[in-house]
């Protein structure tokens, strides 16, 4: 199936140099989950403040269980400061 990654700020440095931006496009398995996506491109848990799947929040502690499905979009921020 395919999914839509993005990594914003500072998270984009865990995408592959072949990424357009701050996202990839990927080919992943039925029953992958967002944990599986974050370990396989070591994205450190601590620094997903904002996750997003097709447009809607996920807690981290739900996301980490969440099966993706086919044409979904994980978009996922770091926290930031800023004024």
């Amino acid at each position: 199936m395919d999914i839509t990654l993005k990594l914003y700020a500072t998270l984009s440095h865990c995408l592959p140099e072949t990424a357009k931006k701050n996202e990839i496009h990927l080919k992943v398995a039925e029953g992958t989950s967002v944990m599986d996506i974050l370990n396989q491109y070591q994205v450190p848990k601590e620094n997903c403040h904002l996750i997003l799947i097709n447009g809607n929040y996920t807690p981290l502690l739900a996301a980490e269980a969440k099966i993706l499905n086919d044409g979904d979009t994980l978009a996922i921020w770091p926290p930031v400061a800023g004024g």
